[in-house]
């Protein structure tokens, strides 16, 4: 099982990953958007912000999200970890229900482009 600590680090990762790239991906996540990640068998949320192509984590705490951010992404820390090492698909692990990824219809749109 992932620990906290390398949850944290896939998403740091992660947010260097998409503040390199380009195309598609740069402008689907060329957003400012409140974001939380719950690491459900830990139940760790990581709330933060994505903006300028970045994640930005501002806050780490026990248990479910306390707000509703704008978009809200749900999942074990070790799909986190192998999804982030290019081992799990992300759209494969979300059309089967092991990620949860919830924001509103626009920016489930925007965000397609990522899958």
């Amino acid at each position: 099982m992932a620990t906290t600590q390398e949850c944290r680090s896939a998403l740091d990762t992660l947010s260097g990953n998409l503040a390199k790239a380009d195309g598609d991906v740069r402008s689907a996540t060329a957003l400012d958007r409140s974001l939380s990640c719950h690491v459900t068998d830990l139940d760790t949320t990581f709330a933060g912000r994505l903006h300028q192509s970045r994640i930005d984590v501002t806050d780490t705490y026990e248990g479910p999200p306390r707000d509703k951010a704008e978009i809200r992404l749900a999942m074990t820390g070790d799909d986190l970890v192998a999804m982030v090492g290019g081992e799990l698909n992300f759209a494969r692990a979300w059309a089967s229900g092991r990620v949860r990824l919830e924001a509103g219809f626009r920016d489930l749109m925007r965000l397609r482009s990522l899958l």
